[in-house]
This record gives structure tokens, sequence and C-alpha cells, in this order.
């Protein structure tokens, strides 16, 4: 098991994070001078720059400490606030996902794989999927009442839910308290193989979002996963 440090926000954080993080800053530094960074580990550079690459070298870092394939590098590049490019890597598995905005995604992964979300038009046919109840906080009965309304529910995963939505596993994903290095990569990725994300009112993700986010793999389940989330139970 890699030794793991605790952040202040009580979340591991491994020496296999900080040094991925460092290494990709040092190859973005040698290939875009003038392009701004942003890292979980190492905060942010150049902020007004109008690119800026946003890196989560380890999103799962609970999954990875304790041997679960379910980790993944996550890298992103912003135009003005907003992603234009995506990569999902899961190197235990030599998977990759990779989306440039307006454009479909790509798979790649020893065994293959189709990528394109499946159809699917109603919640009570629907897979959901969540990282952990842990991050719903006050909010879990809007979460439960989305979890009572599905076919089924499944917890774990932290990005690669994403690429399994992507290819058509699961239907619906409903999370709080990501920070914009948790997302960004994800939206060009889940977007381009047919799907949507968004923030739990269904508006886009932006900078300022508060961190609660919706993707679905059929566009036609957003209004309805929303109206769930809208509402709390009585």
């Amino acid at each position: 098991m890699p030794a793991a440090d605790l952040k202040p926000d009580q979340s591991p954080v491994t020496l296999a994070d900080r040094e991925a993080e460092q290494a990709m800053r040092v190859l973005i530094h040698h290939a875009f001078p003038d392009h701004g960074i942003q890292g979980e580990e190492f905060g942010v550079e150049r902020p007004d720059a109008p690119y800026r690459w946003v890196l989560d070298p380890i999103d799962g870092t609970r999954a990875f400490i304790t041997g679960r394939p379910l980790f993944g590098t996550l890298i992103s590049l912003l135009h003005e606030g907003v992603p234009i490019l995506g990569l999902l890597d899961q190197p235990v598995l030599a998977e990759r996902w990779i989306a440039a905005a307006g454009t479909p995604t790509e798979f790649r992964g020893p065994f293959g794989g189709q990528v394109g979300t499946r159809i699917c038009l109603t919640l009570d046919d629907a897979e959901l999927s969540c990282t952990s109840p842990d991050m719903l906080g006050d909010w879990r009965p809007r979460w439960q009442r989305l979890g009572d309304a599905v076919k089924r529910v499944s917890w774990g995963g932290d990005c690669y839910a994403y690429g399994l939505l992507a290819l058509g596993q699961i239907d619906i994903i409903a999370e709080r308290d990501l920070k914009i290095w948790d997302w960004a990569a994800l939206v060009p990725i889940v977007e381009g193989a047919g799907g949507r994300m968004t923030d739990w009112n269904g508006d886009p993700l932006t900078e300022t979002s508060a961190g609660d986010v919706i993707a679905v793999g059929d566009p036609a389940l957003l209004d309805q996963v929303v109206a769930q989330l809208r509402s709390v139970p009585p």
C-alpha cells in the first residue's frame, strides 16, 4: 500500500500524486510556456492566461492506495474557462479516453470498446452511480429521491465511472463536492460520447460552480434527473 499523508480537508495524498503533477507541469512549461496551469496539489500558475491546463494526477487516491484500479489521471485544457480538451487515463488497465470539444470521444484499451452512451429514456431503466454517500452531505435526501427512482444504484468509481458512462455502461452520475480538476476533463469526454454534464440545476459547469455535478448518457434523462434533485422528499 502506498504511503499517504492527509491534506487539511482530510483527503489522502501520496508521493505519486505530487511527483506526477510536477512531471506534467515541467512538460507543459516546456511545450506551452505562455499557458496557465492549475493542479490539485500545487495550485495555479498564470491564472489570467487564456489557455489553462487543469491537472488531477490521481483522481481517486483512496482507490489507488487500496489497490483498486478505479483511479485515473485527468488532464484538461481550458480556453477562457471552458474545457476544450479532456483526457482520462487508467494506467493499470491501459485504458484511455480523450476528446476535444465538439468532436467524438476516442477510447483506447487492450480489449477495445465501443464509445457511445446508451439510449435510456426513463429513470426506471437507468443505472445510477456515485463515488461515495459521504460527498453528498446535507443534500443526501435530494440524491436519495433520485436513487429511489432509478433501476439500480452503484457506489464507487471516481473518474472511472464517467469513462464507463461514455461506453454506455452507466446512465447517470450525480455527485457533489467536486473541484474543477475533478470534472473539467470529463466534460468533453462525456459530451463527445453523446451525453451531457451540468450542475444539479441543469446549468453548464463553470469555474464558479458549487461542485454539484450531473452526468447523463442519454440527454433525455437530464430534465428528469434535475427534477428529482431539486425536490426534497417529505
